[in-house]
């Protein structure tokens, strides 16, 4: 069974880059019958936040990736670290090293000195003295000393290090006990089972050191993908500005999740020319072996564009429902329908529709002056009066349709052109000269609204 693993740490919220490496974990767990799971990696105790940890949770609920079986957190696991740790010392695996932060300070300015690669230099491997006082140990793996470590990669291919070049006996053990990093991955990693481990390439090197760690242990190693990096259009790496930034951002600006994971899955992968992905299709066709190698380029348009797919082809009733998010209710607004196909065709995001939305509801409290001496010309005031004439003489005006057949009337006896009632009117209902068919318009605000836009407008702009 194929069991992948998402293992963030809550020393900040969950990134981008972060969603990423776990959608393709989880995409390739889904696709093999197998499992996703997911390890709040907090053992960092001095750097944890709590809010993080339920953030990085909250962001998971909100995508819908799943996870199976329970969240595993290091910080609750320090006994099964420890007996691993034993298990080492007793084997003659690990050993106690004693040297002081003074001594490894002098041993490395020396190294430095003369030009060498600063690392440990193995003093304690086999010791059997009288340990000195004052010092409280370390415990350090037995590394090999030379040869290769191969890290069998489905993304980049075989990498070989050379192990005299990498590699020096690495702590396992703080002097508090604590366990690091490359210790605690190797052993949940297998402990949990899981068989492929798809993460950013930026953990490449500590790969060679869970190595060790699995080898030592006695371990099955997993497969590794390593993803190449996120950068910027710049081809530098992503900064906030960019879009490295909190996943749950992506909510309050109006990105639904099918349309970031879809943007998400097309970094570093595709299937042809393929662009739109509904989750079916991406567990379908998703492969890591398909990744790039390069680094794949973040691209804003790319995701407004991908936005505004999945925003036009959204039944309105759960439109409706997602911008309650940005204080709208319009589940009992009985021209929900009209309302929404009239403007989502203009939104790239929900933000957007929200606020377009509510320019479309509010009365007008301000009108744009560009847009003033642009379309409220002198005979304005009298074209828009037989409007309103028209408008309170007919009986049933419900659909844009009644309102479009009025406003053809008004061209017509007038011998006017469409923009002549057009521009006025636009600004009497919306304030300025952009929007939604202004048919719709009145037909969603009703007629004794379009009327008081009306005199609004033409007492304030005549």
């Amino acid at each position: 069974m194929v069991v992948t693993r998402f293992a963030p740490s809550p020393t900040g919220y969950l990134h981008i880059g972060g969603l990423r490496t776990a959608l393709f974990s989880y995409l390739w767990a889904k696709k093999n019958g197998g499992k996703f799971l997911l390890r709040i990696e907090d053992t960092d105790k001095a750097r944890n936040s709590e809010e993080a940890a339920i953030a990085i949770v909250n962001a998971f609920a909100w995508l819908g990736l799943a996870h199976d079986g329970e969240i595993t957190y290091q910080s609750k696991r320090d006994d099964i670290y420890a007996k691993y740790i034993q298990q080492l010392l007793d084997e003659g695996k690990a050993y106690r090293c004693y040297m002081s932060r003074d001594e490894l300070t002098e041993l490395r300015e020396t190294q430095m000195a003369n030009k060498e690669r600063t690392m440990y230099d193995g003093r304690y491997r086999d010791f059997g003295g009288t340990p000195p006082e004052g010092v409280e140990a370390v415990i350090r793996i037995k590394a090999p000393t030379s040869g290769p470590i191969v890290v069998k990669d489905g993304v980049k291919g075989d990498i070989t290090f050379q192990a005299e070049d990498i590699l020096d006996d690495f702590v396992i053990a703080r002097a508090d006990g604590s366990p690091t990093y490359n210790f605690v991955v190797a052993v949940d990693d297998a402990l949990m089972g899981v068989t492929e481990v798809i993460r950013g390439d930026d953990h490449l090197s500590n790969t060679p050191k869970q190595i060790v760690v699995y080898e030592a242990l006695g371990f099955v190693i997993p497969a590794f993908y390593h993803v190449p990096m996120i950068h910027n259009a710049e081809g530098k790496k992503l900064s906030k500005r960019d879009g490295a930034t909190d996943v749950m951002a992506y909510k309050e600006m109006g990105y639904t999740p099918a349309a970031l994971l879809n943007f998400l899955v097309r970094l570093g992968w595709s299937h042809g020319d393929q662009e739109i992905f509904s989750m079916e299709e991406m567990i379908e066709l998703f492969n890591p072996k398909d990744i790039n190698k390069s680094a794949s380029i973040y691209n804003t348009q790319k995701l407004d564009w991908l936005s505004s797919h999945y925003i036009k082809n959204m039944p309105n009733k759960e439109l409706a429902e997602l911008l309650e998010f940005y204080g709208l209710v319009l589940t009992s607004h009985d021209k929900k329908e009209i309302l929404l196909d009239s403007l989502k065709e203009r939104a790239k995001t929900l933000k957007e529709l929200a606020e377009l939305t509510k320019e479309v509801l509010a009365t007008p409290t301000s009108y744009d002056e560009k847009a003033v001496v642009k379309g409220f010309k002198a005979d304005a005031t009298e074209i828009l009066n037989t409007f309103a004439a028209k408008i309170n003489a007919a009986d049933e005006l419900h659909l844009p349709s009644d309102y479009h057949q009025l406003m053809e009337a008004v061209v017509q006896e007038m011998e006017i052109g469409f923009g002549k009632i057009g521009q006025p009117l636009r600004i009497a209902l919306l304030g300025k000269l952009s929007g939604p068919g202004l048919d719709s318009v009145m037909s969603i605000i009703g007629k004794e609204e379009t009327l008081t836009r009306i005199a609004n407008a033409i007492a304030a702009n005549s």
